[in-house]
């Protein structure tokens, strides 16, 4: 047996009660993945993600968002797990691994409308994906050792979709494995200049664990030990550290989920660590008329910021718009420039506009 495949499992099905106040969260985390996924959706990511959709038409189905459009529930799932992410503005977690818990919702969600299930269950299915995703997050950074935190999503997701679909516990156990082990995500999709993939690795590791959910129901059995076993996530991806079980508990003890309420919706469409600095930069924009008012500017941050949003020398000069949108160097001098950042700030005028080369090269970061 192993400890944590059989810890999972049984929490998705064990957990009874979901509390008004977890419910009231699940609600605003819907609502806010509709918000930012009905602002992405012109996007060209989103419109290639779509354009691969409309090539598996399947009436029986479930929907783009959006559209009068149905495919298969994991090829919807990943297009509208796009929408959710591309912007860099759905909710997120912090800790020793951060995480985008949202970026599971629209995969429940298509798995939901195909199999025409009630709002109730879907809210039970995010709540413990929660649960559990974010539970990884407090035990293990993945981050450290070179690997993605969407490894942690895949895991929730099928989780999610365990609950939501009563399956029994073997089959989700089998479902986690064969979601997992084939699968795991490198950091490197978000190291160096980043591409179309940073907003889409999500979206691949939710249509993962639709695609092995659905395979362990119909009776595909899942590699041995996919957390302990001699070549498993333990050792291939923490570098033979298991999880902190204290971070855990609430799985241990089948609490009714409340991570969710741990969780934070952003204020702007960038990268979370960002956040701060977009406040203060509005505030230094009233005393900038241009770029030739700055002598100098110096960020002092924390580790974790530096090395996701600051480190890599690309951000000093990002080309795409999933570079600019994590360089801490970007965000600031472009809203120090125009007093507010928006998805247009990352637009390619802005990415070449010279007076935000020209703070860039006045930046120091401590």
């Amino acid at each position: 047996m192993d400890k944590y495949n059989d810890l999972f499992s049984d929490y998705a099905v064990k957990v009874k009660d979901i509390s008004p106040e977890t419910t009231h969260e699940v609600k605003r985390r819907i609502l806010d993945s509709f918000g930012v996924m009905y602002l992405a959706f012109h996007e060209d990511t989103s419109k290639a993600a779509r354009n691969y959709d409309y090539m598996f038409e399947y009436k029986n189905g479930a929907s783009l968002f959006g559209l009068n459009f149905k495919t298969t529930p994991e090829i919807s799932a990943f297009a509208n797990c796009v929408l959710v992410r591309y912007l860099d503005f759905n909710d997120t977690y912090l800790s020793k691994e951060p995480l985008h818990p949202s970026d599971m919702i629209p995969g429940l969600w298509s798995v939901a409308e195909w199999k025409g299930l009630s709002g109730k269950k879907l809210i039970e299915a995010i709540a413990v994906a929660y649960e559990i995703a974010v539970s990884l997050c407090d035990a293990a950074s993945l981050r450290e050792y070179g690997w993605d935190h969407v490894n942690y999503i895949s895991i929730g997701t099928v989780c999610g979709l365990g609950r939501m679909l009563e399956l029994k516990k073997e089959v989700i156990e089998n479902a986690i494995s064969i979601t997992i082990v084939p699968n795991s995500s490198m950091r490197q999709t978000r190291s160096g200049e980043l591409s179309m993939w940073k907003g889409a690795a999500a979206a691949n590791s939710v249509r993962n664990a639709i695609f092995g959910t659905l395979q362990a129901s119909c009776g595909i059995t899942g590699p041995n030990k996919p957390f302990e076993g001699e070549m498993g996530f333990f050792k291939e991806l923490l570098d033979g550290n298991a999880f902190d079980d204290r971070a855990l508990g609430s799985l241990f003890n089948i609490d009714s989920p409340r991570k969710i309420l741990d969780t934070y919706i952003k204020f702007y469409p960038v990268e979370y660590h960002a956040q701060g600095a977009v406040d203060i930069s509005k505030e230094l924009h009233k005393y900038i008329k241009s770029a030739d008012d700055i002598d100098s500017i110096t960020i002092e941050t924390f580790k974790a910021a530096y090395d996701i949003i600051a480190k890599d020398p690309e951000k000093w000069n990002p080309k795409t718009k999933e570079t600019a949108d994590h360089s801490f160097q970007y965000i600031t001098a472009a809203c120090i420039l125009d007093g507010f950042i928006s998805k247009d700030s990352f637009s390619k005028n802005k990415l070449n506009n010279p007076s935000i080369k020209s703070i860039l090269k006045k930046i120091d970061i401590d």
